[in-house]
């Protein structure tokens, strides 16, 4: 059974169910707060970041929610150092030049503490001379530390970072550090096998097009009057066949009569056909 869950991850925990990296480490995973065996994260939250975080048992849901190609919106709740003004809030909605590249086109406004903010420890460095601002920004990228390194390009470091929601999904109603089960969502995927296009009806569809335009070409050629010739041309090749054979009758007669006149040549002619 496909199952979603949604964490409020706090302060200070790694993204995973084991800490590998450094054995009998202190650090506290997301083992420490789920007892759900065969779930992991659909994508990360670095350990110094706080909030909301999807664990699913089904590689589909979890490339679904993660892969930036989806382009699943997500919103942090940003508390920065200094008081950002209109220019640094339109500088982070149309985009920031980091090292690997611009940022993508964002959402950004300037916001009130949220109301339901629990604390957070260690409490975050703050300076009595320098005022703090919170910033909700919305993305659809995920660069490594990206919001971090976007607020820091302005002259505005992070000082706490919380992630508000992952597309439909909000940190709403949920304390820190507890989990709870959601309703599976329609994944949109490739068609059925029933969607998909029938090759042999379609080879059937082209047979049969064929065989209408073969047929209607037919018709065509059936109700097309036959060529007739051009008479000019007919009465040329009349009158050159009758002089032909009024040439060949002539030549006859003129023989026969020569042979009349002259039989000594003929009795020549019949000679020289009988010689060997």
């Amino acid at each position: 059974m496909t199952r979603l869950i949604r964490f409020n991850k706090p302060y200070d925990v790694l993204p995973q169910f084991t800490d590998s990296g450094s054995q009998g480490s202190p650090r506290q995973t997301l083992s420490a707060f789920i007892d759900c065996p065969g779930v992991y994260a659909a994508g990360r939250l670095d350990r110094d970041s706080e909030g909301l975080m999807l664990l699913t048992d089904t590689g589909r849901l979890q490339a679904w929610i993660s892969d930036p190609k989806h382009k699943m919106a997500k919103t942090y709740w940003v508390q920065v150092e200094g008081q950002p003004d209109a220019a640094a809030i339109s500088a982070l909605e149309k985009g920031v030049a980091l090292k690997d590249g611009m940022t993508r086109p964002a959402k950004a406004r300037l916001m009130a503490e949220p109301a339901q903010l629990w604390a957070r420890t260690p409490p975050i460095r703050a300076r009595k001379s320098i005022p703090t601002s919170w910033i909700s920004l919305t993305l659809r990228e995920g660069k490594n530390r990206q919001v971090r390194r976007m607020t820091a390009a302005l002259g505005f470091p992070t000082l706490r970072l919380i992630r508000y929601s992952i597309g439909a999904w909000t940190l709403d109603g949920l304390s820190q550090g507890a989990w709870e089960d959601l309703e599976i969502p329609n994944i949109p995927g490739p068609a059925k096998p029933s969607q998909l296009p029938n090759r042999r009806a379609q080879k059937a569809k082209a047979q049969s097009k064929a065989q209408v335009q073969s047929k209607t070409q037919a018709q065509v050629q059936a109700k097309t009057p036959p060529k007739t010739p051009d008479k000019a041309q007919t009465k040329t090749q009349s009158k050159a066949q009758s002089k032909a054979q009024s040439k060949a009758q002539s030549k006859a007669q003129s023989k026969h009569k020569q042979d009349r006149k002259d039989p000594t040549a003929r009795s020549s002619r019949r000679n020289h056909a009988r010689k060997p």
